[in-house]
């Protein structure tokens, strides 16, 4: 984590050895230590636990990003197994692309680590018990955020709360109910936040704060529609013909007490001194500070680092993934890879200025897009004409003005006009095999520093696993849940006004829905949506849409002569088309079944205990 990586070469499954006559097979291996080491020693016990933020990967910054499954972004790049899910192909066969930090195999392999280390910290009588209070409070809040990554992508999973030896006589356990997963979770979260109530911790690693944060989600989750049974049922062929549902949703009990201990988990975190960013406005911020507050949380500075509560931070010194995220989604025409497109269906559901919806029928709208948007919209998003930073030395004299080119645009040449692609499109002339498909590129979490390279140079962004901002959202919607109107509104325009948008003034059905959309803009690109849409049950309308994407032709007004382009209205006319992305790239389509992730065949296979998932 931030400044603080101990490399250690310690299996988590802990190495035991055993006695030999043999001198030679007695030899200690150089590069190992065993486990009756390990736990006579703090530091080395620290360090093991350490090794169980290894589970948390690069966090979101991989270049295959979770966005990409969503309705929030394309992956530009094919052979990736991304279609395998966004075309509902998934199969226990082949599920399709399936991240580390959320895999089967990898949690339960970390889940087993923490097992070993809170059974071992037990008998750590020599160690100094504020040492073992700590550890013990950062391994089952890691234990905790493991299973959370289980029940959330494949609903009720085995709970093992032990690690198995060679004296145990089985192996094989069955499916524990999606209710005791999450009570499971939530008693290790409220045991975490115990262990570290009033601990000061280093950045990346578990606190009270963070314990919190993971228990308000996974009470969010299992107050929502499909983690309702009943609910689920109604509005999911798949779910209704299920014979466990147990295994997916809760079978009894009332949603409005899940609702009510969703809403009081939130507001746990919310009492929390010292943590958010500029939510005490009141009144909206200018159209300026607006984007800059916004920059300055997704960038974690100038005050945007105290919104986070719990993230995985990157230096440069270690070169990891996480901080190439500029290179795995900018622009073609700064020699970047264009990895996870934004889609004009994301883009369309920033509202204007002034808080009314974006529409293409409205033909003020349509003849300039990107003007008078939420300015959380310029922060996230690069479009066509938007700044940007100066293009590398070879291609400076193409694009001195800095500007994000994604159209096709006419130029003067001799006494007539040719068509000129621009530099961040796939018929570029700097690397067009790199270039969107939609239009659009990511901006968000891109370090904007024009010293930041980002094809040469590391940057040091952190990915937010929990900030501040979330647990307001997730109060909101408990809220509005149990007909708090007022109290949603008020915590609801905190984050508007903070973002330069207009108050919502709306009650009920309409007031959920403007807070459905508040969250899509607000938490875009940060592994919220996947969850949100699949949660409410919306995912056949949103994830299963056609990708839609834009094209963009620039016209010379009459009489206006350019030979060198940049974007310029009064010497352009420009229109702006959605089509749909060619099938042949993507072809979205939604089936229930989607709804969680198969388990795998092979795991199937080696446990004829478990029951796979509905529509398998």
């Amino acid at each position: 984590m931030k400044k603080r990586h101990l490399i250690i070469a310690l299996s988590v499954f802990g190495t035991v050895f055993t006695s030999c006559n043999d001198s030679f097979v007695n030899t200690k291996p150089l590069d190992q230590l065993s486990e009756s080491v390990v736990w006579t020693d703090p530091s080395l016990a620290d360090a093991f636990v350490t090794e169980l933020y290894g589970g948390l990967g690069n966090g979101g910054f991989d270049e295959q990003m979770l966005a990409s499954l969503t309705d929030e972004a394309s992956f530009t790049h094919p052979g990736r197994n991304i279609t395998t899910i966004t075309e509902s192909r998934s199969n226990p066969a082949d599920p399709g692309w399936i991240n580390g930090t959320l895999s089967w195999q990898n949690m339960y392999t970390r889940i087993r680590a923490a097992n070993l280390a809170l059974e071992n910290l037990k008998k750590a009588t020599a160690f100094p018990a504020a040492t073992v209070n700590r550890l013990n409070g950062e391994a089952k809040f890691m234990r905790a955020y493991f299973y959370h990554q289980l029940v959330r992508y494949y609903g009720g999973v085995p709970i093992i709360d032990k690690s198995f030896s060679l004296s145990d006589t089985e192996f094989l356990s069955k499916r524990n109910t999606m209710k005791e997963c999450i009570e499971f979770i939530v008693k290790d979260c409220d045991e975490a936040s115990a262990h570290l109530n009033g601990l000061s911790m280093a950045a990346g690693r578990a606190s009270r704060a963070a314990a919190l944060a993971l228990k308000s989600r996974i009470l969010l989750y299992a107050a929502s529609d499909m983690y309702d049974a009943s609910t689920a049922k109604s509005k999911s062929t798949a779910m209704a013909a299920y014979s466990n549902p147990e295994f997916v949703a809760y079978v009894d009990g009332s949603r409005a007490d899940r609702w009510t201990k969703a809403r009081d988990a939130a507001k746990a975190v919310l009492d929390l001194p010292g943590l958010g960013n500029q939510l005490n406005l009141s009144a909206p911020a200018s159209k300026e500070d607006g984007t800059n507050n916004y920059l300055n949380n997704s960038l974690a500075r100038n005050g945007g680092e105290k919104e986070l509560i719990f993230a995985r931070y990157f230096i440069n010194a270690k070169a990891e993934n996480g901080g190439r995220i500029g290179l795995f989604n900018g622009p073609n025409g700064y020699n970047n890879w264009a990895g996870n497109a934004p889609i004009q269906n994301f883009v369309d559901d920033y509202e204007m200025m002034d808080g009314s919806k974006f529409s293409w029928s409205n033909t003020e709208h349509a003849s300039a897009p990107y003007q008078n948007r939420d300015p959380r919209f310029y922060a996230t998003l690069m479009y066509d004409g938007s700044a940007w930073k100066p293009r590398s030395p070879s291609a400076a004299s193409k694009d001195p003005f800095n500007q994000i080119q994604t159209g096709q645009y006419e130029i003067s040449s001799g006494s007539g006009k040719v068509a000129y692609f621009g530099l961040d499109t796939r018929k570029s002339s700097i690397e067009d095999w790199n270039g969107s498909y939609t239009g659009y590129y990511f901006r968000k979490f891109t370090d904007p520093n024009p010293a930041i390279v980002d094809q040469n140079t590391w940057q040091q962004i952190p990915w937010p696993f929990f900030r501040y901002t979330e647990a307001v959202l997730n109060y909101v919607e408990a809220c509005i849940e149990l007909g708090q109107d007022a109290e949603a509104r008020a915590w609801l325009n905190k984050v508007r006004f903070r973002s330069g948008m207009p108050a919502i003034t709306e009650s009920g059905d309409a007031l959920r829905q403007r807070y459905r959309n508040e969250r899509r803009v607000e938490m875009a690109f940060e592994e919220q949506r996947y969850h949100d849409a699949r949660r409410w049950m919306i995912a056949g309308s949103t994830l299963g849409r056609k990708v839609q994407i834009i094209n963009v032709i620039g016209t010379l007004k009459p009489g206006k002569t350019v030979t060198l382009y940049r974007y310029d209205p009064t010497s352009y006319d420009y229109q702006y088309k959605v089509v749909e992305m060619d099938p042949g790239k993507e072809n979205r389509a939604w089936l229930d079944k989607m709804y969680f992730l198969p388990i795998h065949r092979d795991e199937m296979n080696r446990n004829k205990s478990l029951v796979q998932n509905p529509g398998y």
